[in-house]
């Protein structure tokens, strides 16, 4: 199984002189270089990174890292433009005729996270956490009777509860091809700007065969990184605790073997 990280983009709203996101360093280790080891951890074969901005710094963070078998980088020269464009370009990767995973490159989170979407026996399976603070900004997954109903920064369905989206998904060959094909009806008709989770959105609604389910996290640390306060809210009060949990998982070989046994 193979894993898509998108992280192409210039990150222009920390609003500073700041590297790639996937460069960012907490507690001496890179984004980039947390989620090798998270992926590595529950047996993913092989990360095919969407790069462009800084694609060079990218690049010898990787050769540094040692995992220059591992991750293949896939470059957008248009990475100006929305995340859509990035995943279009690494179509062939994303369609590759067996479920992959799909997942933002700018999040700092537990390994706990990615196993619950592993794990969670489903075709298709996307992560919410209840625990976040509504606006416009959070992408919203909005469940009804223990079924997902809408998704988005904007939820326009009556529902039970809503959640934030972590921005992982597990997806199935058919839906990948799916979300493929949504996104070259999008730059069809020029509409370079759109990210990619209008084609989740649009592809959820389109056919029960590709219906999502959910896992809740809630209670698990995590941050995604968009402005420059969640830099300091990763390293202050994220990390602490995720330090918390890898003492407690590389410190006592028990807890070691309960989580090698979700490899997959």
């Amino acid at each position: 199984m193979r894993a898509i990280i998108l992280a192409a983009g210039r990150g222009i709203r920390l609003n500073g002189d700041y590297p790639p996101k996937i460069l960012l360093e907490f507690d001496g280790k890179s984004l980039l270089a947390r989620h090798i080891e998270t992926l590595q951890l529950y047996g993913i074969k092989q990360l095919s990174l969407g790069v462009g901005y800084q694609r060079a710094k990218i690049d010898q963070e990787i050769m540094s890292l040692g995992a220059g078998e591992f991750v293949k980088p896939v470059y957008n020269e248009d990475f100006l433009q929305s995340n859509c464009v990035t995943l279009w370009k690494m179509r062939d990767q994303l369609c590759c005729g067996e479920p992959v995973l799909l997942m933002d490159g700018d999040v700092l989170y537990d390994d706990r996270i990615l196993g619950r979407l592993l794990n969670s026996g489903h075709q298709n399976c996307l992560l919410l956490d209840r625990d976040f603070s509504p606006g416009e900004e959070p992408v919203k997954v909005a469940v009804r009777d223990g079924v997902i109903v809408d998704f988005g920064k904007i939820i326009g369905t009556e529902c039970d509860f809503f959640g934030e989206s972590v921005g992982f998904f597990y997806l199935s060959a058919h839906t990948a091809e799916a979300i493929i094909a949504c996104i070259e009806n999008y730059l069809d008709q020029g509409r370079h700007d759109r990210p990619y989770e209008d084609a989740i959105h649009d592809v959820m609604g389109a056919s029960s065969d590709t219906g999502f389910a959910f896992e809740d996290i809630t209670g698990l640390p995590w941050i995604e990184i968009d402005f420059s306060r969640d830099i300091e809210q990763a390293r202050n009060v994220i990390l602490p605790r995720i330090r918390k949990k890898l003492g407690k998982v590389f410190g006592v070989g028990d807890q070691w073997q309960v989580d090698q046994q979700f490899a997959i």
